[in-house]
């Protein structure tokens, strides 16, 4: 018995300085956020306590702009599981095949993750820019001078402009992750599949992407969350701008941070942000768990 305790006190000592760390990096700010968006504080002076007044102007105030913050990220987070996602899956079913040069195409397609989101976001910019930018030569070249704009200027296409570099980043991040998945496929089960005549579309459909349903959600939850709190490459791309139109919860959260010194606010833009993260996370879980 004493032997037990003596093992308990043991892994609890070990276990407090990553404790200690969690509680400090990720709990605090959490209930300090929380606390701070009760009130009206412009960060330096005194805090005048209003309750929940701060939520409820999220929820009405037009001039905020919350809900349309809202929208544009979870319009980033549909696209992000209607084609990245099901593009990430295309190449991970590709490469888990055993193509020749699998591990360069694995090193390329992963490649931009390394890169820092700030560097991406000028590279973009130049690519987009309405004189120089390669897409606009590329466009005028082939005769389409009339699809040739500014692309991060015009509200109808700078939320899809800001997109396509998230794509670009990230889809081999999500390659990677389903690529493994793809490899730990038992290689008895593709086999006995292609002996009773299964045809190698048949073979992901029923036995691969099945057997690989818990990466899956972790991508998707990886790529909603990353959606719902996408900050940076937008932020160096437009800003928020043209007129909101790839406001996102986060820049806005900045803007009303170090712009306008409404901290209470921005700490509860911060807190509905990790209840909408959570929340989602909690749904996939509960539909993957269904589907099981």
């Amino acid at each position: 018995m004493k032997k037990m305790h003596s093992n308990k006190l043991h892994i609890a000592i070990f276990l407090l300085p990553a404790l200690l760390l969690f509680v400090g990096v990720l709990i605090a700010p959490i209930v300090m956020s929380t606390y701070y968006s009760f009130f009206d504080w412009n960060g330096f002076g005194a805090k005048t306590f209003i309750g929940l007044s701060n939520y409820k102007e999220l929820f009405s105030s037009n001039a905020i702009g919350f809900m349309k913050a809202l929208v544009n990220s979870l319009i980033l987070a549909l696209l992000s599981v209607g084609i990245q996602l099901p593009f990430a899956l295309w190449l991970a079913l590709k490469l888990g095949k055993g193509i020749r040069g699998e591990r360069a195409f694995l090193s390329v397609y992963f490649m931009p993750v390394l890169i820092s989101t700030v560097v991406i976001g000028q590279l973009w910019l130049k690519i987009y820019n309405p004189s120089y930018g390669i897409l606009n030569v590329l466009l005028r070249s082939i005769g389409l001078d009339n699809l040739a704009k500014a692309w991060l200027g015009t509200k109808e296409t700078a939320l899809g402009a800001c997109f396509v570099p998230t794509l670009w980043q990230y889809v081999g991040y999500h390659m990677l992750l389903l690529y493994a998945g793809v490899k730990s496929v038992p290689p008895e089960l593709r086999e006995a599949a292609m002996l009773d005549g299964a045809t190698e579309g048949q073979v992901n459909r029923f036995i691969v992407i099945p057997y690989i349903k818990p990466i899956l959600k972790i991508s998707m939850i990886f790529a909603i969350t990353g959606s719902l709190k996408s900050f940076d490459l937008i932020y160096v791309l437009t800003n928020g701008g043209p007129l909101h139109a790839t406001e996102v919860p986060s820049t806005l959260m900045i803007n009303m941070l170090f712009l306008r010194n409404r901290y209470g606010m921005g700490s509860t833009i911060a807190v509905l942000l990790i209840v909408l993260c959570f929340g989602f996370a909690l749904i996939i879980n509960a539909i993957f768990r269904e589907e099981d």
